[in-house]
């Protein structure tokens, strides 16, 4: 049985989840179904996440603080509240290509790869949203790849 408490909880989810991009565009009926899969976990400043090489089965929502990402001592990149990171692992189960460090204390919430895909095989509209932002991040990646050519 859902106590209201619990239903608070999830509509807090699914609003977490439709403030990002990758869900942006997702129906709240859907999100409401993928947000009982998002589970909080904390970390305090400097810890890793997750180390490059390591096999990735789930990806991360910020929800508190911020987390870089990094190759050994090169930062790629800082990212706040509502940014993920990690997505491409919900597809594959590749190695991860760069680490995760709790750039602040942090909450995340973690979504893993197999309640995922269980997911995907009756809302396909979830995978419709993931194409969209990884063609995005794909089209602003040639772009930088073609300034830094000329």
């Amino acid at each position: 049985m859902i106590t209201s408490t619990d239903r608070l909880l999830l509509i807090e989810k699914v609003l977490i989840l439709k403030a990002l991009s990758i869900f942006s565009e997702t129906p709240e009926n859907i999100l409401a179904d993928l947000a009982p899969l998002m589970q909080e976990e904390e970390f305090e400043k400097d810890t890793i996440i997750f180390e490059e090489g390591e096999i990735g089965d789930c990806m991360f929502i910020i929800h508190r603080g911020q987390v870089k990402i990094h190759k050994g001592i090169t930062t790629l990149a800082i990212l706040d509240e509502k940014e993920v990171f990690g997505e491409l692992s919900l597809l594959d189960a590749e190695t991860r290509s760069a680490s995760a460090t709790a750039y602040s204390d942090c909450t995340l919430f973690r979504i893993d790869q197999e309640p995922f895909y269980e997911l995907l095989d009756t809302r396909p509209e979830v995978a419709r949203g993931f194409i969209k932002i990884l063609c995005q991040r794909l089209r602003a990646q040639n772009e930088k790849s073609i300034l830094s050519n000329s």
